[in-house]
């Protein structure tokens, strides 16, 4: 996976971000999500080095990067800390600004980068994903059954964990086949790297954070933005699997609509992993809308 890329590891602020750059163009940052690590791009980055500098990384503490220890308050795993790894790691490459698309977990990190640091996101995408906050106040029962994870990783710190550290790979693989499309296959060598990774206690408790700091501080920032009227400035694309089991009366254009000033969107035949379910199409859509107008 990633031939022609190169490994490269990045010091932050208070976390150790790895990563793989490769390919030749405008700088492009792929944003992976939950429980997985940079490796979902492995089939969506080589479609996109032919016309992208593509930088993938792993985001504070999942996979290979490292992060601090968890606090009280789980800031330390709050997107708005996330973004600012990703700004800095950035940075440190020679990219002031760059094109920037999150799945899952990384498109929570990607908007609320966009909206803290507007002036290094040329274009966003989103896949499958809403704000934090209007998914929070969205959730009915439908939902709720289908999204339980999040209150589950969100339990006070240690029952997660060792729940989850009893057979990490049970959990991993329950987690990857509930939210694809029924017809969908994963890469074995990509499940390989998501195993060999969520197998590390760190991992583990890192990612609860991240979902702790999801129904706290990250409600928070978004709620202060919302409240303030602060707003997605730069052209956005929403991108949501039509194949997911969840409730889909909730309308994920619709709702971007209400957070940016310049939003489209549409669904993919897929289900939750749309760079792994639907490469080809995800590839091409990010490409079309990365160079509109260039």
């Amino acid at each position: 996976m990633f031939e022609g890329f190169e490994r490269r590891r990045i010091e932050t602020e208070d976390a150790d971000i790895n990563l793989v750059i490769g390919g030749d163009g405008p700088p492009l940052l792929l944003l992976h999500g939950y429980p997985q690590t940079h490796v979902c791009w492995h089939l969506v980055a080589p479609r996109l080095a032919g016309q992208f500098t593509v930088v993938a990384p792993d985001l504070r503490g999942y996979g290979d990067s490292t992060g601090p220890a968890p606090g009280d308050d789980h800031i330390a795993y709050g997107k708005r800390a996330m973004a600012a790894d990703m700004v800095r790691a950035m940075a440190a490459l020679g990219f002031a600004e760059f094109g920037l698309v999150g799945h899952d977990r990384g498109g929570r990190v990607a908007y609320r980068l966009t909206l803290d640091h507007p002036a290094t996101v040329r274009r966003l995408v989103t896949l499958d994903i809403i704000p934090t906050l209007e998914m929070a106040e969205r959730t009915r029962l439908p939902l709720a059954v289908n999204s339980y994870h999040w209150f589950f990783l969100a339990q006070p710190r240690g029952l997660p964990e060792t729940m989850i550290g009893h057979d990490p790979d049970f959990y991993l693989e329950s987690l990857l086949n509930s939210w694809k499309a029924p017809a969908s296959r994963f890469a074995p060598e990509a499940v390989a790297e998501y195993k060999r990774c969520f197998r590390q206690a760190s991992v583990i408790a890192a990612t609860c954070e991240d979902y702790r700091a999801g129904l706290t501080c990250d409600l928070d920032d978004d709620r202060a933005d919302r409240d303030a009227g602060r707003r997605i400035a730069c052209p956005m694309l929403a991108l949501w699997g039509q194949q997911r089991m969840d409730d889909r009366r909730l309308s994920t254009l619709e709702i971007w609509q209400s957070w940016a000033d310049d939003v489209n969107g549409r669904p993919v035949r897929s289900g939750h992993f749309l760079p792994e379910e639907a490469p080809d199409e995800t590839a091409a859509a990010i490409a079309d809308f990365m160079t509109a107008n260039a």
